[in-house]
C-alpha cells in the first residue's frame, strides 16, 4: 500500500484588482497532478520557479484547499477531511519548511518550539517532555543544552536541524520539505541532506523532497518528478535520470554545471519565456518554448504514459527525440 496518492490534483488562485477587488482571472497553479509515494520511499520533485511545487506540497498536506482531485493517505481520503477529522492525518505528516528563521518562532525557546507538536498530538508530564526534547535534538546532531536557547542564536544549519527535530517529534510516516536546503551554503547543505537520509533508515520515514538543486535532488531521490506550468511532464527512477524522455526534462539536466572543463555538453538552450499561468497555452503546456514541437503539440495535450520500465513522460513526439545520453 502506499503511504500516499494524489490523484488529479487541481488548484486555482483568484487575481483580483480594482477598488472593489473584482476578480480578473485566475492563476492555474496546479493542474491535474498525479504521484504516489511509497514507504520509506523518496519522491523529488523539481521544476522552475512558479511552477507550482510548493502549492503541491501545500495541497498535499492540507494547508491549501483542493478544487478538484483526491489525496490518498494510507489508503484513506483525507482530500474531503474538515476540522478535528484532520487530526490523526496531521499527526502523522510534517513539513520542513525553506526559510529555517522564518519558520521558527523568535520568542519561544527551541524546548518549547520542538515540543509544541507533542504539547497538541501528545501531552506529557514536564519531565518527560524534556527528555523528549534533549532526544530529539541529539538525534539531528545538536547538544541538549540548545533546548534553552531562542532561534537567533543558531546558524542557519543548526536552525534548520532545530526545524527538523520538530518535524520528526510525532515520528510522522510522510514529511514534506520544500527547499529544506536552499538557504544553507554548499557542506551545510550536504550535512542536511545527510541527516535526512540518516533519519529515513532508521524511522521509515517517507520524504517528497522539493528542491531547485537537482543534484541534490537525484542523490537523495528514488524517483524524480518533473513540473511544467502546474504539470507533472515526467516521473522516472533516478537510475533512468540520465536519460530523460521529455525535452523539458532534458534541458533541465543539460543546464547543471560539469565539474570537468574537458568534458563536452551539449545544452538545450529554451527561447522564449515561461507562458502565464493566468492563461495556460493550448494542448502541450511546453509547446511554445520546445525544439521539437509540431502542430499537433499545440492542439492535443499529451497523456502522461509509461514510455519505459517506471519512466512516465508526457509528450507526443517521444521515440522519434529519443533519450539523451549525459
Amino acid at each position: 500500500m502506499k503511504i500516499l496518492e494524489t490523484k488529479n490534483l487541481k488548484k486555482s488562485f483568484p487575481v483580483k484588482s480594482g477598488f472593489f477587488s473584482r476578480v480578473k482571472g485566475f492563476v492555474k497553479s496546479v493542474q491535474d497532478v498525479s504521484f504516489d509515494i511509497a514507504p520509506g520511499e523518496t519522491l523529488g520533485l523539481v521544476g522552475e520557479s512558479g511552477c507550482g511545487k510548493t502549492t503541491v506540497a501545500r495541497l498535499v498536506l492540507r494547508l491549501h484547499e483542493l478544487d478538484s482531485g483526491n489525496i490518498f493517505f494510507e489508503g484513506q481520503e483525507v482530500g474531503n477531511l474538515r476540522g478535528q477529522d484532520l487530526k490523526p492525518f496531521r499527526k502523522k505528516t510534517q513539513m520542513v519548511f525553506q526559510d529555517p528563521y522564518a519558520s521558527l518562532n523568535p520568542r519561544m525557546r527551541v524546548s518549547s518550539i520542538i515540543a509544541e507538536p507533542m504539547d497538541i498530538h501528545e501531552p506529557v508530564s514536564s519531565r518527560e517532555r524534556q527528555e523528549r526534547v534533549e532526544s530529539l535534538l541529539e538525534q539531528v546532531g545538536l547538544d541538549k543544552s540548545f533546548a534553552n536557547r531562542y532561534p537567533h542564536e543558531f546558524s542557519g544549519g543548526q536552525r534548520q536541524r532545530i526545524g527538523i527535530a520538530r518535524a520528526i517529534s510525532l515520528n510522522p510516516k510522510l514529511i514534506v520539505a520544500d527547499e529544506p536546503v536552499s538557504a544553507l551554503d554548499v557542506s551545510v547543505s550536504a550535512q542536511i541532506v545527510k541527516l535526512f537520509q540518516k533519519l529515513q533508515e532508521e524511522k521509515g520515514i517517507s520524504y517528497l523532497f522539493i528542491s531547485h538543486d537537482l543534484k541534490v535532488v537525484r542523490h537523495v531521490s528514488h524517483r524524480v518528478a518533473v513540473m511544467y506550468l502546474g504539470k507533472i511532464v515526467e516521473i522516472a527512477p533516478k537510475e533512468n535520470w540520465a536519460k530523460p524522455l521529455h525535452p523539458y526534462s532534458k534541458a533541465l539536466i543539460a543546464a547543471i554545471p560539469i565539474p570537468d572543463p574537458t568534458r563536452k555538453v551539449t545544452r538545450v538552450v529554451l527561447p522564449g519565456e515561461i507562458p502565464s499561468p493566468m492563461n495556460p497555452p493550448s494542448g502541450c503546456s511546453f509547446h511554445p518554448r520546445c525544439p521539437f514541437a509540431e502542430k499537433r503539440c499545440s492542439e492535443e495535450e499529451p497523456e502522461l504514459k509509461e514510455w519505459a520500465p517506471k519512466q512516465w513522460a508526457a509528450c507526443h513526439l517521444i521515440g522519434r527525440i529519443g533519450p539523451m545520453s549525459l
